[in-house]
């Protein structure tokens, strides 16, 4: 990894793992992207800039490549940047003042009136390139916005856009379109990442497969309202756009005040969409997750056995349940704690229900820790019922406007973590909470996004959608610092917080409220397109989940859960003698090939949209690890068999399960041995190693 810089061509070439990146000035200093692709010499960068610099005022081409385009000058896209000065001018114009590189960042800094705007880039060893901005105020100015970066992609002849869309209980289905001449807006206004959109998109000439072609794709590392646009000019140009916030949103910089955008990465990489999703997943677990190298804990959630029933009674004997089928984690959900026996009270007073745990958690937390399983939590710190104890003492710290209704969703109003009394107060109750009791684990839940934003007491009330989530960062940080032994798992509804932003402050997340099996295997195809199997919990629970009427076998609802980090959330005092020792069983087989599973590189065998017959494939160092999944087919057709990924013909490996060797030569050309019945919702778990 270097970074280059030539002072004759005013241009800085930053090379990192199967790529470089040319940036330069044109003008008296605007920054322009020049070249991002494969990896070329430095020697090429000057007559890559030469070639570029022509310009033309009847179009967009004058502005084309442009790192953060701003409103000045013959541009009509959507601006990256918006500024308004006191006295009306708008946009900001280029000026170069200087550049320093430390190691492997990149910062360059440009000045306009009392305005100092850097741009920042980080080189990866995982072939990503961070990019973000900060602007230093010496005079007040009014932000309209603040993109992170803008990306340029080569001229080609057409441009496919790959997206992760859904609602809730069917987030990350997986979309491919050719993006259309104009704006297309990918984003969420709803005050977190949300369940209908994903700040990851991925771009190709329409030719890509899963193993083969150039992709590029970007990643938003931020959990609040985001957007990212993609932009394609008449001339056949497409550039993509992102960062925090929405369209309409006003912030007022003071004299003095810095603002910093959070990091919008990119990633170019040959190999199809499964050499792309392979890098995202490499470098969140090395760069971003806190605790990635570590194997998480395979827990044991409560809610669907007891619902709203919380009692230390009822836990106790699903305790030793989770404990015979192997489960090293208890999680006592929703309902432990204040007035909470529904969804109508309670959020905001986190102590332990004095009638349904007299003697507080100590008991059923000694239980837990005495069949050798760690405890959690279920908590949801950002809301609020208005039948509780906080929203009596402190109506005014939720989330409103003066004047308006205070919207309920789920009976919960949202806490205004922008104001510092209310996010210390979290913090307190928290560490509070973690202080008094034993807990390992928490489950932090977020169920509603925001509504009637807005800050009476400040004059400046759109900052609530930033200073929010950045709260929340800071609170995970403060709790992970004060209790470094305890995990936090991300929820949201399922799958609405789920982005590098929150990623950096938890161990994993909840995927989706939706754990129906057949559902599943789609859901973690999407997933999968941009984060790791370390980050994705998956719950085996009792069939039909009340998604749909569907109800298949113990072994398939196993094997699809132990594609990423396995949980159990059935009522296990229903399950028979038999269908426990089988859980156990299979929890097993999970406990031989997790480090596999959750440490490998990921391949993706199929496409579960269109293929009866899919599964997911992990490599690291000499085993193979294969998950293989059969849906209903019609017609009788025959099926094609299932090949691994990556496996050279010379190769040998031993069926880890049979005993057998096999060439790699025949597992390409005939498939995986995957000792099906041919029965619809049937799977196999494949463990290979290579004996040679």
């Amino acid at each position: 990894m270097t970074i280059s810089f030539s002072e004759q061509a005013r241009t800085w070439h930053l090379t990192g793992p199967g790529f470089s990146y040319v940036v330069g000035l044109c003008g008296r200093g605007m920054p322009r992207q020049f070249y991002w692709g494969p990896p070329v010499p430095d020697a090429a960068t000057a007559e890559l800039t030469a070639e570029n610099a022509e310009e033309y005022s009847f179009d967009d081409r004058i502005h084309h490549g442009v790192e953060l385009l701003g409103e000045l000058g013959p541009q009509f896209a959507t601006p990256s940047l918006q500024l308004r000065h006191p006295d009306g001018a708008k946009g900001f114009d280029w000026h170069y003042r200087d550049h320093r590189i430390d190691d492997d960042h990149l910062a360059i800094a440009f000045t306009d009136r009392d305005l100092t705007l850097t741009l920042h880039y980080r080189v990866r060893d995982t072939g990503v390139l961070d990019r973000w901005a900060e602007l230093e105020a010496d005079a007040p100015v009014e932000v309209g916005r603040f993109d992170s970066a803008a990306w340029t992609l080569p001229h080609w002849a057409t441009y496919r856009l790959s997206h992760l869309t859904g609602e809730w209980a069917a987030e990350w289905q997986l979309r491919r379109t050719e993006a259309p001449v104009g704006e297309t807006l990918l984003g969420s206004r709803r005050g977190n990442t949300s369940h209908q959109a994903n700040p990851w998109c991925a771009v190709d000439d329409g030719t890509a497969t899963e193993d083969s072609g150039r992709v590029y794709s970007t990643m938003l590392a931020w959990s609040g309202s985001w957007r990212m646009q993609l932009r394609r000019s008449t001339q056949g140009r497409l550039t993509v756009t992102g960062g925090a916030g929405q369209e309409g949103l006003r912030l007022n910089l003071a004299a003095g005040e810095r603002w910093e955008t959070p990091v919008y990465s990119g990633l170019c990489t040959d190999g199809g969409f499964g050499a792309a999703s392979r890098a995202w997943h490499e470098h969140l677990r090395r760069h971003v997750m806190p605790t990635a190298e570590e194997d998480p804990a395979i827990l044991y959630n409560s809610w669907e056995a007891v619902a709203f029933d919380v009692s230390e009674s009822r836990q106790l004997p699903l305790v030793d349940l989770a404990a015979r089928i192997g489960c090293e984690q208890f999680v006592v959900d929703d309902a432990w704690f204040g007035a909470r026996t529904s969804d109508a009270a309670g959020l905001g007073d986190w102590w332990p229900n004095p009638d349904r745990f007299p003697d507080g958690l100590g008991p059923l937390i000694e239980a837990v820790h005495g069949r050798g399983m760690k405890f959690g939590i279920w908590v949801e710190p950002e809301m609020v019922n208005p039948d509780s104890d906080l929203y009596r003492a402190h109506p005014d710290w939720v989330i409103h406007q003066t004047g308006r209704d205070r919207t309920e969703l789920r009976n919960q109003l949202v806490l205004d973590y922008a104001r510092p009394e209310v996010a210390e107060w979290a913090f307190r109750t928290l560490d509070h909470l973690l202080h008094e009791n034993a807990i390992d684990f928490l489950k932090w839940d977020h169920n509603r996004p925001f509504t009637e934003v807005g800050d009476p007491a400040s004059p400046d009330p759109d900052r609530v959608y930033f200073d929010h989530v950045r709260a929340v960062y800071d609170l995970k940080r403060r709790l992970r610092a004060a209790h470094p032994g305890v995990r936090i798992e991300g929820c949201a509804g399922g799958g609405a917080r789920v982005d590098p932003g929150l990623l950096r402050h938890v161990d994993q997340v909840w995927t989706s409220d939706n754990t129906d099996a057949g559902d599943r295997i789609a859901i973690q195809h999407g997933f999968g397109q941009a984060y790791p199997a370390r980050a994705m919990g998956a719950w085996v629970t009792d069939e039909p989940t009340g998604f749909n009427h569907r109800t298949t076998g113990l072994r398939f609802r196993f094997h699809v859960a132990s594609a990423g980090a396995l949980a159990v959330g059935g009522d296990l005092t229903r399950w028979s003698d038999a269908e426990l020792d089988e859980a156990a069983e299979h929890i097993a087989v999970y406990k031989d090939i997790r480090p596999v599973v959750l440490h490998g590189a990921q391949h993706r065998l199929g496409d579960p949209e269109n293929e009866p017959l899919t599964g997911v494939q992990y490599l690291l160092d000499d085993r193979l690890v294969a998950l293989a999944f059969k849906t209903p087919a019609r017609f009788n057709r025959p099926e094609p068999p299932l090949r691994p990924a990556a496996v050279a013909a010379d190769s040998r490996w031993r069926d880890e399960d049979t005993g057998r060797t096999h060439w790699g030569a025949n597992l390409n050309a005939n498939g995986l041995p995957l000792r099906l019945t041919g029965s619809d919702w049937d799977s196999a778990i494949v463990r290979l190693r290579r004996v040679d």
